[in-house]
């Protein structure tokens, strides 16, 4: 990753943050620097993401849009973002708007799922199934998507 690895560190963690918007994230995969190749940087971003204290999860989980509502902003993040909820059907943005109040409720945080190639009918099925889930097990779906959306974030920078 010669562009990441010739970043200052402050450069590093603002492209870093791009994929993960937990500064914790940012700081610890910038300070493992240099690397050799992109399954090292994903492997490194996987683990930082696992890693993470629930209060920087929710960091992260603060800067994404509920799925089925358009990001707004012409950052990267913002661009990335309605990538890759493409998938959701306008006929569908009401019933996940429902789902997502429901599951905010639930949960106190945003309904989070990696939705790169899912329908919009399969991230209301989940979020449906997901409404079922005690907390504990929710944290850990939730830290499993994270880290699934930063590795494909990653691998775009």
């Amino acid at each position: 990753m010669p562009n990441l690895n010739a970043l200052s560190a402050d450069e590093a963690e603002k492209e870093l943050l791009a994929c993960c918007a937990s500064r914790a994230f940012a700081r610890e995969v910038a300070a493992l620097r240099p690397y050799q190749d992109l399954a090292a940087l994903t492997a490194a971003a996987d683990a930082a993401v696992r890693g993470l204290a629930w209060p920087d999860v929710e960091e992260a989980l603060a800067a994404h849009p509920r799925i089925g509502e358009r990001a707004e902003g012409a950052g990267r993040e913002s661009a990335w973002s309605r990538q890759e909820q493409s998938g959701v059907e306008d006929h569908l943005r009401q019933a996940l708007a429902e789902g997502n109040r429901a599951y905010e409720e639930r949960f106190g945080h945003v309904y989070l799922i990696c939705a790169t190639g899912l329908s919009g009918e399969r991230m209301l099925a989940r979020l449906k199934e997901r409404l079922a889930n005690d907390p504990a097990t929710e944290r850990e779906v939730v830290r499993d998507e994270l880290a699934k959306i930063t590795k494909l974030r990653v691998a775009k920078i």
